[in-house]
């Protein structure tokens, strides 16, 4: 146990599995209070109930992070159970099926925008008014080494992780002077249900020339993600904003 979160009212979007699960996590063993939310009840429960075994004072609410509506009674209702909002990992996100540009549907790139983009959006727009009351806070955004580079096949996915990225850094630039961060984290290959799936798509011969390709030679664990957020969202990074931070394993820098 640790007190860097200590008292912080955090939300956590996506906090039914993988990396917003093992944030949450992180963040009850620093003492955070939580906000959870995502639109699989089923495991958003029982990240609710691992935390409050932790010992987090925790709640949460299912909330699709498309619905306008949605958002604004997620935020609404933190404060109105905490208080106040610290900080936000606004992580919900899709990925879509391997597909070459051209065979990609609308509907599937609408669907991930919507979900990665407009979702990021809908919560920074609501979160941001909360912090301001009080003149500090952290957002931590999920975009992806995909929003620093392309993906064949990933086109929609892709696209929105560059979005949030380029979201990330402008409501920086417009907040940081009243004491808002905000920040990305840029996973690499992370072992979650998302890269599973992806790896069923593109077979274990990809997947394993992808890990080659890695300088670090290996997969990283949510957990790993999750420390380089609960840092961002915590005081220890008071002069980091507008970052996009990598947690690749050196993917990118090769």
């Amino acid at each position: 146990m640790g007190d860097r979160m200590k008292d912080k009212v955090v939300i956590v979007t996506g906090a039914a599995s993988g990396i917003g699960r093992a944030t949450a996590l992180a963040l009850a063993r620093e003492g955070a209070r939580l906000s959870l939310s995502d639109v699989d009840e089923s495991g958003g429960r029982k990240t609710l109930e691992a935390v409050q075994g932790a010992g987090a004072e925790a709640f949460f609410l299912r909330t699709d992070v498309t619905d306008e509506a949605q958002v604004g009674s997620m935020v609404t209702k933190t404060v109105e159970r905490f208080g106040r909002l610290d900080a936000a990992f606004n992580n919900a996100g899709i990925e879509n099926d391997p597909k070459p540009t051209t065979d990609m549907t609308l509907a599937v790139f609408e669907r991930v925008l919507a979900v990665n983009l407009r979702g990021v959006f809908l919560c920074m727009r609501a979160e941001i008014p909360a912090m301001l009351r009080q003149g500090k806070g952290s957002i931590v955004n999920t975009a992806s080494v995909a929003g620093l580079l392309g993906a064949p096949g990933l086109l929609p996915y892709v696209a929105s992780k560059h979005a949030v990225v380029g979201m990330t850094r402008t409501a920086a630039a417009e907040f940081t002077p009243q004491g808002i961060r905000v920040n990305a984290v840029c996973p690499g290959l992370i072992n979650t249900p998302m890269l599973d799936r992806l790896a069923a798509n593109l077979g274990k011969d990809a997947m394993a020339a992808y890990v080659t390709m890695t300088p670090i030679r290996r997969l990283a664990e949510p957990g790993e993600v999750a420390e380089a957020v609960v840092w961002l969202c915590s005081d220890a990074s008071s002069f980091v904003t507008g970052s996009a931070m990598t947690v690749d394993g050196g993917f990118t820098s090769v």
